[in-house]
């Protein structure tokens, strides 16, 4: 498999997680280490993965409403052999969020060990 396909598979694995909010596969798609950081209400907020793991669990999934999967890949960008950064669109309940993900490569596995996220207002 090329580093690409390898990375696309990552990224598609964090895109199953937003919809299933399965969190028995949070582990082989999110670094222990990672931060997520996002502006709510005017206000930077930051979650640690455990705590974003945590988010997840008590989500009610997309997948669970029978919602159909809006998501987009929109850009995936090598940096090195093992760090990529990929910019993701995805719909969870009513809204739509740009997110960033910085993925770095550990024992040949990507895991995200960033996230960046932006909630896309209606206009």
């Amino acid at each position: 498999m090329t580093e690409l396909t390898c990375l696309e598979a990552a990224v598609r694995r964090y895109l199953d997680l937003m919809y299933t909010c399965d969190v028995a596969t949070f582990d082989q798609v999110f670094a222990p280490t990672s931060q997520l950081h996002g502006i709510r209400d005017d206000k930077l907020i930051m979650w640690s993965a455990a705590e974003y793991k945590d988010i997840l669990s008590k989500r009610i999934s997309p997948q669970s409403e029978g919602a159909p999967r809006e998501e987009k890949i929109l850009l995936l960008d090598f940096a090195s052999e093992t760090q990529a950064l990929a910019k993701v669109q995805v719909r969870i309940g009513p809204s739509v969020f740009i997110d960033y993900l910085t993925f770095h490569a550990v024992g040949g596995e990507w895991r995200i060990t960033g996230k960046g996220y932006h909630v896309v207002q209606p206009r």
